[in-house]
């Protein structure tokens, strides 16, 4: 059986008193640092484990000894994005994220903008070269036939969201989707709980996947709950067509109890344009938006909305972009990250 090392048994092989080494196990005052750090390196080689100050210092011990190597470079990682992406967008704190571990793996990022010439002649960007990049990362690239494009030219990638498949039309490469059915879903049904029946949407389903997750799954649940669409609560406007949106509103010759909408930046347009056309509408027409953006938090009454966890979705573009990369055999995969309903004021009335 192996003998219990004790305080005494460090302070004999170091040739000092039983009170110092007592002092710096402890890590109490009155002892020099050049000392302490004596002690505890002895400690740690005869495996004095009593104290669990010990055990940290252990640790601290062995990240000192480590030296940090600068990794291989492995390769280029290109993200073709159609927009340049601000900070209160969700894919900004998710590519900061996913730069961060591709770089500890030996990956470097390139960012590529794609024009309106880039979709309309079906051509990459000119700083692009395919014959150079490991693996290809698409954000807010939208367009069937350009993706289709990418999705040809042989290179493992990565659809973060991507053209929606309301017609049907599947493109043959893996897509990372936050989760839009399971929120939408359940905030619909809390609505008509609480005797909320006219719920409306806005936004332009064919402008993306998650527009269209968001839409459908509102039908379904208004279908589901045995409610009829009322497709004068339907607004099929593009993000950004604020006076597209406003005309929808101001014919409106009534006014949904909800309105769901596509994402915040939808939704707060859309307040502001009400509440300018009636500012008794703020206490009776209900928003729910999605990403949870900052702008969400600050505006008043402040935005119901969907929470989007960007760095679980860095984990997993990088998962799914290495093991394509890896493996460019494998089927293509859709995979969806798990959202937060966020109820605020907005609906709280």
């Amino acid at each position: 059986m192996t003998k219990k090392v004790t305080i005494q048994d460090i302070a004999d092989a170091l040739g000092i008193s039983r009170n110092t080494v007592s002092k710096a196990i402890n890590n109490s005052e009155g002892i020099a640092d050049s000392t302490r750090e004596k002690i505890i390196q002895k400690a740690v080689e005869m495996g004095y484990k009593q104290f669990s100050y010990v055990a940290s210092i252990m640790n601290i011990v062995q990240e000192k000894e480590e030296v940090e190597v600068e990794p291989e470079f492995a390769g280029e990682i290109a993200l073709l994005t159609g927009m340049y992406i601000p900070n209160n967008h969700f894919g900004s704190l998710m590519m900061d994220k996913f730069h961060q571990e591709i770089s500890q793996m030996g990956y470097t990022l390139t960012i590529h903008r794609v024009t309106d010439e880039n979709v309309r002649s079906l051509t990459f960007p000119k700083t692009f070269n395919p014959e150079r990049v490991s693996g290809v990362l698409c954000m807010e690239v939208f367009d069937y036939e350009y993706s289709k494009m990418i999705c040809e030219c042989g290179i493992p990638l990565l659809f973060v969201d991507g053209p929606a498949k309301a017609g049907g039309r599947i493109l043959p490469c893996d897509m990372l989707l936050m989760d839009s059915i399971s929120p939408i879903t359940d905030f619909t049904f809390k609505m008509i709980e609480r005797g909320l029946m006219k719920i409306g949407f806005i936004g332009d389903y064919k402008h993306c996947q998650s527009f269209y997750e968001r839409y459908s799954a509102y039908i379904l649940a208004m279908t589901y709950a045995g409610l009829k669409v009322d497709k004068r609560f339907l607004i099929p406007i593009a993000d950004g067509d604020i006076s597209g949106l406003a005309d929808y509103i101001e014919n409106m010759d009534e006014m949904p109890d909800i309105f769901i909408c596509a994402n915040d930046f939808v939704a707060i347009d859309a307040m502001q344009i009400l509440y300018q056309k009636d500012r008794k509408l703020r206490k009776q027409v209900r928003f729910l938006g999605f990403d949870d953006t900052h702008e969400s938090r600050i505006f008043y009454p402040s935005l119901s909305t969907v929470h989007i966890h960007s760095q679980t979705m860095a984990y997993s573009a990088v998962q799914l972009l290495m093991s394509r990369m890896k493996e460019p055999s494998l089927e293509s995969r859709v995979v969806h990250v798990e959202t937060d309903l966020v109820l605020r004021d907005s609906t709280e009335f």
